[in-house]
């Protein structure tokens, strides 16, 4: 049974917005282990444990693998350290999105005005560093710090213009896939042909690191490793959705991609 200080697993998971079975996986892969098991099997956790999870989900949250908490959460010594890193990050988040949620306000009232609108104040809040560890991760420091440099040296009308090219081009996918157009058709494929031609002229990319400009390179395994992340990775994956929901739309642009490269790259 369990004690005061303890919960049970269905009580857990009821709390977190989790699943029993998940907190089983968490337990089986060496993640999160009950504090005590019943005689009858079942797990308990107390309130170390639930700390441990707090800092899993959160970890979550910034679109960590499971593999890569475990890994972080190895390095790190403290709870309370820890948690502090996590809140800091939190209220930065909490600023960022109150900047951005009072920039498109802003955008808003000035459109149904019919006033002018400030592209300086236009992009308050929307904050490409918060991707740096990620990225620096995947690609290395100077990736990062090749687009960084790039974004920042860009003016606000530039950089409107180019935020509208990648909505334009997200766009065109969903209307694509809704559609209902084959992968390997001339639309999709020119539109894979935008994709990869946005991809090269980002600085600090593999694919503009591996560009033509700069002898040549693995385009081709970058542009089909990206596919298929649209799809594993929820947080890509949105850009695509269809109305139908799921991973439809990123399907269709993996296939488109993986169509183009084949033949392209």
């Amino acid at each position: 049974m369990a004690t005061d200080e303890e919960w049970s697993i269905q009580q857990i998971a009821k709390l977190a917005g989790t699943t029993s079975r998940t907190l089983r996986h968490y337990d089986d892969i060496g993640l999160l282990a009950p504090s005590s098991v019943g005689h009858n099997g079942y797990r308990y956790y107390d309130q170390a444990a639930l700390v441990r999870l707090q800092r899993i989900l959160l970890l979550r949250e910034l679109g960590l693998g499971l593999p890569q908490i475990a890994e972080v959460m190895q390095r790190e010594t403290g709870e309370v350290a820890a948690l502090e890193a996590h809140l800091s990050w939190l209220r930065q988040e909490q600023d960022r999105l109150a900047r951005q949620i009072a920039s498109v306000e802003t955008t808003i009232n000035a459109v149904r005005g019919g006033e002018r609108l400030m592209a300086e104040n236009m992009f308050d809040g929307f904050d490409h560093t918060q991707y740096k560890e990620e990225v620096e991760e995947r690609w290395g420091r100077k990736a990062y710090a090749d687009s960084d440099r790039w974004w920042r040296s860009m003016s606000a009308d530039e950089k409107a213009a180019w935020q509208q090219r990648v909505s334009d081009l997200g766009r065109d996918w969903i209307a694509a896939a809704e559609a209902g157009i084959a992968p390997d058709s001339d639309e999709a494929q020119a539109l894979a042909k935008r994709h990869v031609d946005w991809l090269t002229g980002i600085p600090g990319t593999p694919a503009a690191s591996a560009g033509a400009a700069n002898g040549g390179g693995d385009v081709k395994g970058y542009v089909l490793g990206l596919g298929e992340m649209y799809v594993a990775d929820p947080r890509f994956g949105a850009n695509y959705a269809t109305s139908q929901g799921g991973t439809q739309g990123a399907e269709f642009v993996r296939d488109a991609l993986r169509v183009y490269a084949e033949a392209n790259l």
